[in-house]
């Protein structure tokens, strides 16, 4: 909460402007719905999830990149690898991140948008790891390091999805780059990430 610093009153206004905004955060928050995650993978792309990839492909400045589909959990645990390897996608988000977060703070003091965070944390964190434990059990999968990571990518993109809210970057005819993934994870799918010129997605 802003404070004027002669007074101590509240920023009335500046409060006023942040609450609209803080309802759509809080909307998304309880948007998020467990049922879909981690529910197609392995399975083909759709158009849908084709047209998802290329906008974020596009949106971090990779537009020689191009979707691929990974069949199992295996591949994916090799595809999550080589991100280690390869950080130019991790590189390009991380700025895309920093932008988001300066214009949200432009909207919303800073308690505000740590809060709003912390509530989409909440939202994601628990029932993240639990459907995609599920999904690995169904597959038989024992490696508990790859389903952490899963389940923290889920995590993460919920976070940028967050901040594309609080920054007013939605834009149905053309969406950021961070709510193109997170439409990706809520369709059920894994975008695990960019290696060289192919965009994985289990």
């Amino acid at each position: 909460m802003d404070f004027d610093h002669d007074d101590k009153e509240p920023d009335y206004p500046r409060l006023l402007e942040e609450i609209p905004l803080l309802y759509r955060v809080r909307a998304f928050a309880d948007s998020l719905n467990a049922n879909t995650w981690f529910s197609r993978l392995g399975e083909p792309l759709d158009e849908r999830e084709q047209h998802l990839a290329r906008i974020y492909l596009d949106g971090l400045g990779f537009p020689e990149a191009e979707p691929a589909v990974l069949t199992g959990w295996e591949e994916a645990a090799g595809a999550a690898e080589t991100l280690d390897r390869d950080p130019m996608a991790w590189e390009a988000e991380e700025m895309l991140r920093t932008s988001l977060a300066a214009q949200a703070l432009e909207r919303l003091d800073e308690q505000a948008v740590a809060t709003a965070l912390a509530m989409v944390a909440q939202k994601t964190g628990d029932t993240a790891r639990d459907a995609v434990e599920d999904a690995a059990a169904l597959a038989d999968v024992g490696d508990l390091d790859l389903v952490h990571a899963a389940a923290g990518a889920l995590a993460q993109a919920a976070n940028g999805a967050a901040l594309v809210v609080m920054a007013e970057a939605e834009n149905d005819d053309d969406p950021h780059p961070f709510l193109a993934r997170w439409r990706l994870f809520a369709r059920g799918r894994w975008p695990v990430g960019l290696a060289g010129s192919t965009f994985n997605i289990l």
